[in-house]
């Protein structure tokens, strides 16, 4: 157990560093991962996020800090419990669909003839029947990275670790990978997966830690990223000036007779009776609450945001 109180811990790092030669790509991540969740690594390209997960996955070795996965303290020796797709891609292109599944399957401790058998049905449950016996050479990338994903899961592993996931996919194939994601968690398996595209974090995450140049700049829920900022206030009024505008903050941005505006700390009721009384007249009023994209900039700095890219625009909005 942990400091998040009676939940599980799936994964935990503590204060994780990693230098290669002179130069440090991970200066002290602490990360903890509920069981059960969907928790998201943000960061642009570059900023830790792979070594992060190749250090908690045992894969590499830190510099200093520690970590553990599954309660053990040498994640590599239960390797077989998780299922790890890696940014780097790869499968062999003479092998048919099901044996490609199959294999990986095999290389996590399944018998091969259950594999081949487990791979078959995964195909088949997610409509992708026709694929067993084509080889990966015919299929289209997302066909190929779709057979990859079966095959990290094809052990039903208790953790599964996804690092850039939806790189290259369409749209059509990141709402299925979305749906493969939580349809993984409605079963109680814990997903991470690493990302730039602050959307996909957004629509699925519980949890997510923002990382840049190596270090963890939030960690938290999801709400809680957001609710560092404030509500923002769209106001249309038919009146241009009057008493009302006092309770308008100073800051607040005017076009034509559209207001934006963060939302008073003393709430929607005062500033609602003083438009009101003030003779403003409400055309349009709306109170929306920031996104993860805004809590990002707030959070990691404009310059992270740009090098995460459009990430209003990358993906399904």
């Amino acid at each position: 157990m942990s400091a998040m109180g009676e939940r599980a811990i799936a994964a935990e790092a503590r204060d994780l560093v990693k230098d290669f030669d002179d130069k440090r790509a991970v200066d002290g991540v602490s990360l903890t991962i509920p069981d059960g969740s969907i928790s998201g690594i943000l960061g642009p390209n570059g900023a830790g996020k792979t070594t992060t997960i190749r250090m908690m996955l045992g894969i590499i070795d830190p510099s200093s800090g520690s970590r553990t996965l599954l309660g053990h303290d040498r994640p590599i020796e239960i390797a077989h419990q998780v299922g790890y797709l890696p940014e780097e891609r790869g499968l062999y292109p003479a092998m048919t669909a099901s044996d490609a599944i199959a294999f990986m399957g095999a290389l996590r401790g399944m018998k091969l003839k259950d594999a081949k058998k487990r791979g078959i049905e995964l195909l088949e449950s997610y409509g992708h029947g026709d694929w067993r016996d084509k080889p990966i050479r015919t299929l289209s990338k997302g066909m190929a990275q779709t057979v990859q994903l079966l095959g990290t899961i094809v052990h039903s592993p208790k953790l599964i670790v996804l690092d850039e996931p939806f790189s290259g996919l369409d749209a059509i194939n990141q709402q299925k990978l979305e749906e493969l994601i939580r349809s993984q968690a409605a079963a109680g398996v814990t997903v991470i997966f690493s990302t730039h595209v602050i959307a996909h974090a957004e629509r699925l995450c519980e949890r997510v830690a923002i990382i840049a140049d190596g270090k963890v700049a939030f960690e938290g829920g999801v709400s809680e990223a957001r609710n560092r900022l404030r509500p923002i206030v769209q106001l249309t009024t038919r009146a241009v000036d009057g008493p009302w505008r006092g309770a308008i903050p100073a800051d607040a941005k005017l076009s034509g007779r559209e207001w934006r505006f963060e939302l008073p700390e003393s709430g929607p009721e005062p500033l609602l009776k003083a438009l009101i009384d003030g003779g403003a007249g409400i055309e349009t009023l709306s109170i929306e609450r920031p996104g993860l994209h805004d809590a990002f900039i707030a959070i990691a700095g404009e310059s992270a945001a740009r090098e995460m890219g459009d990430a209003r625009t990358v993906g399904m909005e």
